[in-house]
């Protein structure tokens, strides 16, 4: 019989696995997604919400660019960008000197950059990318009107960038760099 005095020592020379039930070994963490993943798939599901509380609902596949052009135009209720109305007398003002009661609307480029995240969700939640609703012309229409009427308004044109033009390496062969002769090879000497 175990005296008081050992019983103590009896269970601290019990295997680990004797005396505590073993844990479920846990999954490694997926890899934290990026901003931009995030914020496509926030953006992704601010959509599907959209179209859900439509009356009625509609569904991603029967969803056409008129729905895409009605969600951009919802979310001008929560734009941070004045832009003046026509009538406005700081209309084309680079820097209006006062306050006017013209409405806050979406930037032409937050508006650029999530029809993009949208357009590439809908071909990652499986639609077609020939059947892709983000990346019709109505859409892009649509983009440039808002961007040539916000530009006007502001009183700054928009100008595109020119793209910058890569310098061109002459193509070398594998042959020509291992025999030292860069540039011409042995069919193209005269015989």
């Amino acid at each position: 019989m175990a005296s008081p005095s050992n019983k103590g020592k009896d269970i601290a020379e019990e295997s680990p696995s004797q005396s505590q039930p073993q844990q479920p070994q846990s999954l490694p963490n997926p890899p934290a997604l990026s901003r931009y993943e995030s914020q496509k798939k926030r953006d992704w599901n601010t959509f599907c919400q959209y179209l859900r509380n439509q009356q009625p609902p509609v569904h991603v596949s029967q969803c056409g660019s008129n729905h895409i052009l009605d969600f951009l135009q919802y979310l001008d209720q929560f734009g941070k960008t004045k832009v003046h109305a026509h009538g406005c007398v700081f209309f084309g003002q680079v820097e209006p000197s006062g306050q006017c009661n013209c409405p806050l609307k979406q930037a032409w480029g937050s508006l650029d950059a999530l029809s993009g995240r949208l357009r590439a969700a809908y071909e990652e939640n499986g639609g077609l990318p020939e059947r892709n609703p983000f990346a019709g012309g109505g859409i892009r229409v649509f983009l440039k009107e808002v961007r040539d009427s916000q530009a006007k308004a502001r009183g700054v044109p928009y100008k595109k960038r020119k793209k910058k033009k890569k310098k061109r390496n002459p193509i070398r062969s594998d042959h020509d760099v291992e025999d030292g002769t860069a540039g011409t090879s042995s069919s193209n000497l005269p015989s």
